[in-house]
């Protein structure tokens, strides 16, 4: 007989590390009422998971609302403070998990997902039907919460920053820059979609990530265009910088390693992709009918990593900055070779380095 006053989960019963636990798949509409995470203002030794990210949820919540018919999560992991009992059916694992209404579920895993579910379905109620996935374990007293949320991020690993570019098919700006990826024989050929950071071994000269970045400064002025157009301008500005490095089609051609040109020179390198993409968007703002003239300019640029200028300006003892003064030192020196204005930021820059090597 059941008591009153409990709340009933299908659920499947597990056991791990000689512990019970239980997975249930609960109506998205039940997840804010059920599940609360701690109050930011709690001393952090006195909670069970990180404090909410105000900024992550509003984008959490618009990618549910944004691809309502292919979203999907990982199971949200749950403890319980409660006498909970499960009730098999027969010899199975199967079975119904009760909680007394006034245990406290605490979530150590998955704040975000229910703070974002609880938003979308102000926007979108007919959400509050569907599932999630949701992980219960037993917590007397809540004393194993703050392990458990170590030990389920501590062995977490982010997706390579290529690699999430390579397998996303909703991101306009992953899906342009794979196009010009195809669409430039260098960038085809020799452009790592895996690793944002190339091995010494490795026989590429790019990374997808570079790329991406790149293009995306490179486009700044040209947000509102559509996509093919976007991929047209991009390939074809991207293609006439290749015919101005001539390094990179020797690596085509084999007639020199990849690892070789990335050690002796900084062309291939995201710093320089990034500074020739956003120098890029001027020339073609200024210059929308003859920028491939202008571009011509960077053949006079001397790339090897001996030359004194790139010293303090992108590269330390040796070692190659991608951090933004270093993008807007390279953005300013493509700019001068090709006639074009300099920003303020970039002017500031240039007086300052000017100052300090006197």
């Amino acid at each position: 007989m059941s008591l009153p006053f409990e709340y009933v989960f299908p659920a499947i019963r597990g056991i791990q590390a000689k512990r019970e636990y239980y997975v249930s798949m609960c109506p998205v509409r039940l997840i804010p009422k059920l599940f609360s995470f701690d109050d930011e203002e709690i001393p952090a030794e006195l909670r069970a998971q990180r404090t909410l990210n105000k900024v992550r949820v509003p984008e959490i919540s618009r990618y549910i609302i944004d691809n309502s018919s292919s979203y999907i999560f990982s199971a949200i992991t749950v403890s319980v403070n409660g006498e909970i009992k499960f009730e098999a059916y027969g010899d199975s694992d199967l079975g119904s998990l009760k909680v007394p209404m006034d245990a406290r579920f605490v979530i150590n895993d998955g704040q975000h997902r229910r703070a974002a579910f609880e938003m979308a379905l102000k926007e979108n109620p007919e959400l509050g039907d569907e599932t999630i996935a949701v992980v219960f374990f037993l917590d007397v007293g809540l004393k194993r919460s703050q392990q458990m949320f170590t030990d389920l991020n501590r062995y977490a690993s982010r997706p390579d920053a290529s690699l999430n570019i390579l397998y996303d098919y909703r991101d306009k700006k992953s899906m342009l820059s794979k196009a010009v990826v195809k669409n430039v024989k260098v960038f085809d050929k020799l452009t790592d979609a895996e690793r944002s950071n190339l091995p010494v071994r490795s026989s590429k000269l790019f990374t997808l990530s570079a790329i991406y970045r790149a293009t995306h400064a490179l486009l700044l002025n040209h947000k509102g265009e559509e996509l093919e157009t976007q991929i047209d301008i991009a390939s074809s500005f991207w293609s006439a910088v290749s015919d101005n490095i001539p390094d990179w089609h020797q690596v085509l051609e084999r007639k020199v390693s990849a690892g070789e040109i990335r050690r002796e020179y900084i062309h291939s390198h995201a710093v320089t992709l990034l500074g020739i993409g956003t120098a890029g968007s001027a020339l073609l703002s200024i210059y929308p009918e003859g920028w491939a003239k202008h571009l011509e300019a960077i053949r006079q640029v001397d790339w090897s990593r001996s030359n004194p200028y790139w010293e303090g300006r992108i590269m330390s003892s040796g070692r190659i900055s991608k951090a933004r003064p270093s993008v807007c030192f390279m953005t300013a020196h493509l700019k001068s070779l090709m006639a074009l204005p300099l920003s303020p930021e970039e002017e500031s820059l240039e007086r300052a380095f000017a100052l300090i090597s006197r």
